[in-house]
């Protein structure tokens, strides 16, 4: 899994993070969780604030 796929990268923090609010996490523990995530084999430096804006979005929609 890449940067990119986030809304793969959503739907994997749903499964392990089910009672977390994607509206109230920091991007360091977002970062931290995606990069731990068992599928994800992207660059952690290829990471930027929009991708993670987008990751907290998608969570965000996917969880509604």
């Amino acid at each position: 899994m890449k940067w990119t796929e986030v809304t793969e990268i959503a739907l994997q923090l749903i499964e392990r993070h089910p009672d977390v609010d994607p509206a109230r996490i920091n991007f360091v523990d977002l970062m931290n969780w995606v990069t731990a995530l068992p599928e994800f084999d992207d660059d952690p430096k290829h990471c930027g604030e929009r991708i993670l804006e987008a990751i907290q979005q998608a969570w965000i929609d996917e969880a509604d």
